[in-house]
């Protein structure tokens, strides 16, 4: 197959109607125009040109019978080329996004309807799945981004670029543990009443697991749940001491609802982060939202 570059070099030429003028337009010298017509005239075994005192001019047997078609090739080129610049440098299309029900609800709500309003005509497509099931999702290229309960384990797939937020697990109760308001805990404490912890296999039981742990002590939970949302309103009627991060319950602690509890030493602070495909390039639509986070 003929190189593209030398049809470019062909048509060029024939608008022109010099090397001189072709080499140019297409920042190359002339010797390298007339070395490429040259090549393109042997792998199609034909002239392309009569080389006149006036010019270069189209031959009736070569040059005049490709030239429009080579015309419409490159225009077509040239069109898919710019629809293609005009994805990366304005805000259109779909934009992917993979994170957990509680992040979308507490950090990316706010971020989305924001972003909305400056570019309307952009369309979200919204995965709510675990962060596992976000970084797997951005591997095989269901969700341009994804952001993650952090530590996430490492993987040559996957960027993680920035955290976005920090979160700060506290131990919350309701009335019917009143008696608890203001009184110091240790976590050796926590063993003796009800404990409502998220479920095994997630990043925010396993950083509460290995806290107690590296503490000397096993939490046992007397019930595990699969949202903060169903944590919140157990707690709220009573069923236990639910650990949270202070960030997702800042609602009910300010309306009384629930309270949290003095319990040393506190936990450390772990962070929601932004992840991207390792290999890819982004929209500008992309682009434009992750800015969002550092504005």
């Amino acid at each position: 197959m003929v190189n593209l570059d030398l049809y470019r070099v062909f048509y060029t030429v024939a608008r022109c109607g010099s090397l001189t003028k072709a080499a140019e337009e297409l920042y190359i010298s002339q010797p390298a125009v007339s070395q490429a017509i040259k090549q393109l005239e042997t792998q199609l075994g034909t002239p392309l040109f009569n080389r006149t005192h006036k010019g270069m001019e189209l031959s009736a047997q070569g040059g005049e019978l490709i030239y429009r078609d080579v015309e419409l090739a490159l225009q077509q080129l040239n069109e898919a080329e710019d629809r293609l610049s005009e994805l990366k440098n304005s805000a259109t299309g779909t934009l992917r996004i993979g994170a957990s029900e509680t992040i979308f609800q507490y950090c990316l709500a706010d971020k989305i309807v924001e972003f909305h309003k400056r570019y309307p005509q952009v369309k979200f497509e919204l995965l709510t799945e675990t962060s596992p099931k976000s970084i797997e999702s951005l591997k095989t290229n269901r969700c341009d981004i994804a952001f993650l309960n952090l530590p996430s384990p490492e993987d040559d797939e996957v960027q993680i670029t920035e955290t976005i937020m920090l979160l700060n697990d506290i131990f919350v109760a309701g009335n019917a543990f009143s008696e608890l308001k203001g009184k110091e805990l240790s976590i050796w404490d926590l063993q003796k009443y009800p404990l409502l912890l998220l479920e095994p296999n997630t990043v925010a039981r396993g950083t509460i697991d290995r806290f107690s742990e590296s503490l000397g002590v096993k939490l046992q939970p007397a019930i595990e749940v699969t949202s903060w949302g169903f944590m919140k309103r157990l707690v709220e009627r009573g069923m236990g001491i639910g650990c949270i991060p202070r960030e997702y319950v800042m609602r009910r602690l300010n309306d009384g609802s629930l309270f949290e509890l003095d319990v040393r030493p506190v936990m450390p602070s772990r962070a929601v982060g932004l992840a991207l495909p390792a290999h890819a390039s982004l929209s500008f639509a992309a682009r434009t939202f992750i800015k969002m986070f550092s504005e």
